[in-house]
């Protein structure tokens, strides 16, 4: 990652390096602020248009900024652009007016989905609470309270003058040196030897160690001159003004221009503002419009405001009547102005960050929209000049799709569903139904004939259960086999089945389909001390060894865990979390083409084989020796099953006697048809995700990204002994031995009723407090409870009892020793 130390020096002394940002909007602006303020001070920012209603999505924003947000990460940059526009001041006024923000229910499953979102709230430490109609239109005066079933408050939440924020940012970094020039239309990067060396515009070139795209809706025409793809699709979205309103006539002075709360109608895809004696009135109920910018850019080349295209009277039609039926008082006035106006949307709704692999030095800060846009910018500023940032933003970062997703095709269909998605009710297990199948397993024809029904990750098709282990829940039901009743919320995307599933596991064997395991191969000469570099455990070992280990980022935050097997000398198997380890393992190979980089996940297969019955299935088919004493835990074999080559690893996720067993894709169905044969004596089924889930809950085995991210050390998330500090340097080696002790760390907690289930994301409390948040949950057959991990206080004990909000119901649960299920590992080794 680039640091000052990255860039050139000058006489044994390190040269300042030149920055560029393409475009002066807020993002831009706010980069150049946060990147000035830690002393990187010459800073070029350019733009197309003028200074500072440049003519980007910026100059029309209507500046809506709710904090609350799914994601940590999101929420985080809502917060920080809150407390620092909030402490701008510009000579025409305000840069941010908390008036808060009110979302308001008229059906019961979004009265629902704002108690999730009062818990996500308490989870991220934002300040909110939940509202009946009167106390609604108490805040709103406007609203008809007799459509409403309640609603949700924010009162830190306002509205951001984007323009004036953008021009005292500007301003700012200008007093420290940095340079703004508008009619710059950037026609080229200039670049050599893999690095950036500057920015050639129509009348000038400027030169540039750093060139930080954040160009807006032009930003993916940028990525595509440095062969680039920026995944990103422009969206024509209505917004509307009303004549005069009379109830709002003298409310409001010129200055203040807004006293009511901004106000969503998320039912309806609207949300409301006033414009002093007017309300603006923004739409996503309409199709998708995306916009053609090869189209945009000549029709539009004169124009001061390119980014808003003319209004669409017939598609706003709906949303003028039903503003009207929640603000009665717009019956008595129209709709004055309009306009469409562009912004960027990406496949998954997140912005987009990070620097080109193949090109150092060019940065990539996109799909950002003014309510993260100083957050942003604060972690771009902080990647780009200390070498991480402080945030954890593997949800935006650049490198985070697989390659289907930088398909033409697949940007588009999914950046328009994102558009059609942005106020639907979205449940958190949700997947995409659209360009399904794109990558399926060899075992996806068996799956589909015992009932598979399909979850998606990473373009995968991945099982969640199996309609044909339906008949076992009877069986356990007759023995007095307990499983969990659910709400309509937490019951969808799941099924009983899976609890099957999960006992069957435990008492015979079960097939899990483990080919979506992102698998590398990493080889040659190098690759034993490349590996060793980038990870915390040691790995030279002998040959047959699996290691767990973690790979951390400079302030020893972890960026991934791994399970590496050394099937040679020179030649290593690396079970990886997805694209973003092979973009850091690709940025950190050496120049000395000692070490091979290869993904081979889709051209290998998995079958992870697990349970008590497992060395009966397999070891009368086996060449090699399995038994427990010739092939230990934590060991790999290069052996056969029948007739196939397999890699065997004898590891477990489940907590089971067993095996991951690896084959090349062309003999993915024979093993699965062998492997099923020989296991119908043992009662063998296919097991699905939700299960496997559950399992590995059990266990304590943490999932990098839901339960622990870059923002956590080892100690703190409980992996610890996958650190060994007495080897050589390693990535994150020094951050670790001057770290203190952990403020908070993640334990697992047990649940008393044995219906309570929790989801993710929801508010943990002590004597009732929120001290911190649920990461990731399952149902234990084992124990016929939920079990699920929270971040929490250090100091709190084993025993100590929480509260944890579900739905705006509290379910007390107590904090219990790990793992769970079978602390003895006795059921691994055996």
């Amino acid at each position: 990652m680039a640091t000052v130390a990255h860039y050139a020096t000058c006489g044994g002394l390190v040269a300042q390096p030149k920055v560029v940002v393409i475009g002066a909007g807020i993002v831009g602006t706010s980069l150049a602020d946060e990147i000035t303020q830690r002393g990187w001070t010459d800073v070029t920012v350019l733009d197309r248009g003028p200074l500072f209603a440049t003519g980007g999505s910026t100059s029309h924003a209507p500046g809506l900024v709710f904090q609350t947000n799914p994601s940590k990460t999101m929420s985080e940059f809502a917060r920080y652009t809150v407390e620092k526009f909030g402490a701008l001041e510009h000579p025409d006024g305000w840069c941010f007016n908390a008036v808060g923000g009110l979302e308001v229910a008229t059906t019961p499953e979004r009265w629902t989905d704002l108690h999730r979102k009062a818990g996500w709230a308490q989870s991220w430490g934002i300040g909110g609470r939940l509202l009946d109609p009167a106390e609604c239109a108490h805040l709103h005066p406007l609203l008809d309270s007799d459509r409403i079933l309640g609603g949700f408050h924010t009162p830190t939440d306002g509205l951001a003058k984007a323009v004036r924020a953008a021009e005292i940012q500007a301003q700012r970094a200008s007093a420290r040196g940095a340079t703004f020039r508008p009619h710059q239309d950037v026609i080229e990067i200039v670049h050599s030897g893999g690095k950036v060396t500057g920015v050639r515009t129509a009348t000038d070139v400027f030169d540039a160690d750093v060139v930080v795209c954040a160009a807006g809706f032009w930003g993916a025409q940028l990525g595509k001159q440095v062969g680039l793809t920026i995944p990103l699709v422009p969206m024509a979205h209505q917004y509307a003004k009303t004549g005069q309103v009379h109830t709002l006539v003298g409310r409001n002075s010129d200055l203040a221009e807004v006293g009511l709360p901004i106000l969503r109608h998320q039912d309806q895809d609207l949300y409301f503002r006033e414009h002093g004696d007017r309300i603006g009135i923004g739409y996503y109920g309409h199709k998708p419009m995306p916009v053609d910018m090869t189209t945009l850019l000549a029709d539009t080349a004169d124009e001061a405001m390119p980014s808003m295209l003319p209004f669409t009277d017939d598609d706003f039609a709906p949303a003028w009547r039903e503003s009207r039926k929640l603000l009665p008082v717009l019956g008595e006035s129209k709709l004055d102005e309009g306009f469409n106006g562009i912004f960027s949307f990406t496949p998954d709704g997140m912005s987009i960050m990070g620097e080109h692999r193949e090109l150092s030095g060019f940065w990539v800060a996109e799909a950002v929209w003014v309510t993260h846009s100083a957050g942003v910018a604060k972690a771009m500023a902080e990647w780009i000049v200390e070498g991480a940032p402080h945030t954890d933003v593997h949800e935006c970062d650049l490198y985070r799709f697989e390659k289907p997703a930088l398909s033409d095709d697949f940007i588009l269909e999914t950046s328009s569903q994102a558009f059609v998605e942005v106020y639907d009710i979205i449940h958190p297990h949700q997947f995409r139904e659209k360009l399904r199948g794109l990558r399926t397993s060899p075992f996806y024809s068996r799956e589909q004939e015992l009932g598979a029904f399909f979850f998606e990750g990473g373009c995968w098709e991945r099982p969640a259960w199996y309609e044909s282990n339906a008949i076992l829940v009877q069986q356990l039901r007759d023995r007095d086999v307990r499983f969990q009743q659910r709400d309509g919320w937490s019951a969808r995307f799941y099924s009983p089945i899976s609890i099957a599933e999960s006992v069957w596991t435990r008492e015979h064997v079960a097939m899990f389909d483990m080919t979506p395991l992102t698998r590398y191969e990493v080889a040659g000469p190098g690759a034993l001390a490349f590996l060793q570099h980038l990870t915390t455990n040691n790995l030279d070992k002998s040959v047959g060894s699996v290691t767990y280990t973690l790979m951390l980022d400079e302030s020893g935050g972890i960026r991934s865990d791994l399970t590496v097997a050394r099937l040679d000398e020179t030649t290593f198997q690396v079970g990886a979390n997805g694209p973003l380890d092979f973009d850091w393992f690709a940025r950190h190979l050496p120049d000395d083409a000692t070490v091979t980089l290869r993904d081979i996940t889709g051209g290998t297969c998995c079958i992870g084989l697990w349970g008590p019955a497992a060395r009966d299935v397999v070891a009368p088919l086996c060449t090699g020796d399995i038994s427990h004493e010739s092939f230990k835990y934590f060991r790999a074999l290069q052996t056969y099953i029948g007739a196939i080559p397999v890699t065997m690893m004898r590891v477990s996720y489940v907590g089971e006697l067993g095996w991951e067993i690896y084959t090349t894709s062309e003999y993915g169905a024979a093993l699965w048809d062998l492997l099923w044969a020989a296991g119908r004596e043992r009662n063998i089924i296919a097991a699905g995700r939700i299960a496997f889930n559950s399992l590995r809950i059990e266990k304590a085995y943490r999932s990098w990204g839901a339960d622990m991210t870059v923002e956590h050390t080892p100690a703190a998330a409980g992996v610890d002994f996958a650190v060994r500090m007495n080897k050589a340097d390693f990535v994150g080696k020094a951050a670790l031995e001057s770290a203190g002790e952990p403020a908070k760390r993640l334990r697992s907690i047990v649940f008393d009723d044995p219906d309570a289930v929790v989801l993710g994301k929801e508010p943990v409390r002590i004597d009732g407090s929120t001290a911190g948040y649920v990461t990731s949950a399952g149902y234990s057959a084992t124990i016929g409870r939920t079990i699920a991990y929270a971040w929490l206080p250090a100091d709190v004990a084993v025993g100590a009892a929480v509260s944890v909000d579900f739905l705006g119901e509290g379910h007390t649960a107590t904090v219990h020793t790990e793992p769970v299920v079978d602390p003895e590992m006795s059921r691994i080794r055996r």
